[in-house]
């Protein structure tokens, strides 16, 4: 047993009393959301808090990490003053292996050169009692949702896709690892009481369409902000007809429109999945308690009383749909992804075609897919594109090759890769014969930016369920649906493919002969965590220094980015990742892939002191050398994406003062304060335009800075003249500390040396 039986009885044991509280303070019925919210206070509240626009203070569960970002969270928590986390965590190794062969080569090979990586994360975790998952193990959020999950739960997790245990009713927020470094010293964590978003489902899927394709259709209804600041609650007679793992792919994809997490009921879904994965203490827990782990009926009855928004989605009706290129919420259905393929001169030849990741590795999507491999050899049909899989986990692994599914994908030419992220976060070899020329690939994953998936701007990446994914493989051709469209056989026959068919739960249950869990020792005082003074890829960090006290001036603008600016192009990942543990290593990479406004390039920036243009890291390095602080500005939604914290660190390395930009996701946002950063936002956001190459700026107002007030900055053109424009920001007055300090770390040492 690796799931903490004890803390999920406490947390069972004091819902009912905490729900009725909250119902008698609230005065009406509650939705799940606000039940598991209330439930999680770090204090009891004394009046309501109001959503969109109350900080709260919140007591997690647990925290899970990532590789990663689990290696600058775990070197910043080593300096806070504990002997051990004050929360049950977990260390995934999932990030850092890159696909290129094969899953066995793969990981022999990430072995060997993450060695010192990985060394430091299993002693760091044995030393500090956090349970330690292998390389190999699995996709960190595959691995939460089949061990740790729990309905009614509240969980944070240093990745953005963190929400996925969403599909077993567990509040799960992706966060920063400075979040986590506060939750595991047993510190309040703080978010601003979120919205709530009402998705209700009727009727039910069948055929073609999936799990996947709600939130497709929910992506390009709400698009890639629309669920800033929100909680997605999915409820109705639908949402209980799906399977918890698709629930999971629901829930993990709506980062993909910036909300906070998302969350479906507890229902027989979830207890059946509990059972299966060795929880059925669990599922008896929840039982017991089962109507507060879902919404009261009077929300049922009438939701539009109770939630900001409200959706409504009829399964019956619901296509399959493709999203992007470029963006996840750029949603196609698939009886009209055709007509937009060639109306956009998009490569129609699909060259890969990849499935899995943690989005849609469960065996529920891996049997669907393979019913679809095995049609392709009994039809005599040729796949026509390459063709990956990416399972979840090892127990997922394991099974599906237990139940000869793995073999029917080798069979159609399918590579089985490593139990990780891989291509869906860069960590792919992609064989191209021109890296140059347009192609286009599609995904069982996520997310699809520019240079996501193979580091090439000129692949286009779609995103799709699993079923489609492997359709489109044998068709090999984009505009190919297979709801309608027939295919040739080897012999020239035409075919159709038949509706895909597949298992929720494996018959014969889950196997695994290592799933890769390394516990903690009992008492880690003894262990060592040693890290070299020489190594590039770990280094110890150093206190940010504290504000100096005064108003910021004289600050050069390093880069004025120009539309989507997401954490992919502020630190980007795939090669980059070995840096993850090394500040000054990974700050090379530092708004390399934002684009310039002054000359729509990448990595090409001004630098004032010179007059010449170089890369952006090297021209901040310039900067900070003469001791002149800098500031970014950005445009909508600046940060979206990923819960990396380097894209927050690194400029705060390297000497950038504020960013100030149009509007910004969350995650990054709280990212900036926890680092001592300014994060501000144009008053009005035509002031955008007002911002010049060589312009250099003055914040005033900082010495009275206080919740609720705004800033001023003036620009000081070349040409002598100015501009004064006022910048709003979200501090409440325990970030503006932070501020003051020099970051959050530098707050929480200073409390623990005083205790």
């Amino acid at each position: 047993m690796v799931f903490d039986i004890e803390m999920i009885k406490q947390v069972y044991a004091a819902l009912p009393g905490k729900v009725e509280a909250t119902r008698k303070m609230l005065g009406r019925p509650l939705t799940l959301a606000e039940k598991i919210l209330y439930a999680h206070l770090y204090a009891p509240a004394t009046t309501p808090y109001e959503r969109g626009k109350s900080y709260v203070e919140f007591a997690p569960d647990r925290v899970a990490m990532q590789d990663a970002t689990a290696q600058m969270a775990l070197l910043q928590f080593m300096t806070c003053g504990r002997d051990k986390v004050a929360v049950p965590s977990t260390v995934h190794c999932d990030h850092l292996i890159q696909a290129k062969t094969g899953a066995q080569q793969d990981l022999a090979t990430a072995l060997d050169t993450n060695k010192e990586v990985y060394e430091f994360l299993s002693s760091i975790s044995n030393k500090y009692g956090i349970g330690f998952w292998k390389a190999g193990a699995g996709i960190i959020h595959q691995v939460v949702l089949e061990n740790y999950a729990f309905p009614g739960g509240m969980m944070i997790g240093t990745d953005s896709h963190t929400p996925n245990a969403g599909g077993l009713g567990m509040l799960a927020i992706g966060v920063g690892g400075a979040d986590a470094v506060d939750v595991m010293a047993g510190l309040a964590w703080e978010l601003k009481m979120p919205k709530l978003i009402g998705v209700k489902l009727t009727g039910k899927m069948s055929g073609w369409t999936s799990a996947k394709d709600v939130i497709l259709k929910v992506a390009g209804i709400l698009t890639v902000k629309g669920g800033t600041g929100a909680i997605v609650e999915y409820f109705g007679e639908g949402a209980d007809s799906l399977s918890a793992t698709g629930k999971g792919t629901i829930c993990n994809m709506g980062a993909e429109i910036g909300a906070t997490c998302s969350v479906f009921a507890y229902d027989e879904k979830m207890a059946g999945y509990l059972k299966v994965t060795g929880r059925t203490e669990v599922a008896a827990l929840a039982d017991g308690v089962k109507e507060h782990l879902r919404p009261d009926a009077e929300v049922y009855a009438d939701p539009s009383k109770y939630y900001d928004q409200v959706i409504e989605i009829d399964l019956n009706e619901l296509e399959p749909y493709v999203n992007g290129p470029f963006t996840p919420d750029l949603a196609w259905p698939i009886s009209k992804f055709a007509q937009a393929v060639k109306e956009n001169n998009w490569p129609e030849k699909l060259e890969v075609a990849l499935i899995g990741s943690c989005t849609n590795s469960s065996y529920e999507d891996i049997t669907r897919s393979a019913s679809l491999a095995k049609q392709a050899i009994d039809k005599n049909l040729d796949v026509k594109s390459e063709f990956t899989i990416t399972p979840g986990s090892e127990l997922v692994r394991y099974t599906i090759e237990r139940d000869g599914l793995l073999a029917t994908f080798n069979q159609i030419g399918g590579v089985v890769l490593a139990n990780a992220c891989g291509p869906c976060i860069g960590q792919w070899a992609r064989h191209i014969d021109d890296p140059n020329r347009k192609n286009s690939i599609i995904t069982s994953f996520n997310r699809n930016f520019a240079k996501r998936n193979d580091g090439l701007a000129s692949t286009h990446a779609f995103v799709a369920s699993p079923e489609i994914v492997t359709a489109l493989a044998i068709a090999g051709d984009l505009t190919f649906n297979p709801l309608t469209d027939k295919l040739k056989t080897k012999d020239g026959k035409e075919v159709m493919l038949d509706e895909p068919t597949g298992f929720e739960l494996p018959s014969k249950g889950f196997a695994v002969e290592d799933a890769g869990y390394q516990a903690p020792a009992a008492d880690g005082k003894g262990v060592q965590v040693i890290v070299s003074p020489t190594s590039d890829r770990l280094q110890l960090l150093a206190p940010f220094a504290a504000w100096e006290g005064i108003d910021l001036k004289g600050l050069k603008l390093l880069i004025k980015a120009k539309g989507k600016c997401t954490t992919d192009h502020i630190s980007m990942a795939g090669p980059w990742l070995k840096y993850r543990g090394h500040l000054d290593n990974i700050s090379n990479n530092m708004l390399i892939g934002a684009v310039n406004a002054f000359n729509d390039k990448t990595d090409t920036v001004k630098n004032q002191l010179t007059g010449e243009y170089g890369p952006v890291p090297a021209t901040q390095r310039a900067y900070k050398a003469a001791n002149i602080g800098a500031v970014v500005v950005g445009d909508e939604n600046y940060g979206e994406g990923s819960s990396r914290e380097h894209a927050a660190m690194e400029p705060r390395h390297l000497g950038v003062r504020a960013i100030l930009v149009k509007s910004f996701a969350r995650i990054h946002e709280t990212n900036l304060k926890k680092q001592g950063m300014l994060a501000l936002t144009f008053a009005n956001k035509e002031d955008y335009e007002k911002v010049q190459e060589d312009d250099t700026f003055d914040i005033n107002g900082l010495t009275s800075f206080a919740p609720n007030t705004t800033l001023t900055v003036v620009l000081n053109h070349k040409d002598g003249s100015q501009d004064e424009i006022t910048v709003n920001h979200t501090y409440n007055e325990q970030q503006i500390e932070w501020f003051k300090a020099g970051g959050a770390l530098n707050v929480i040492r200073s409390e623990f040396a005083k205790a």
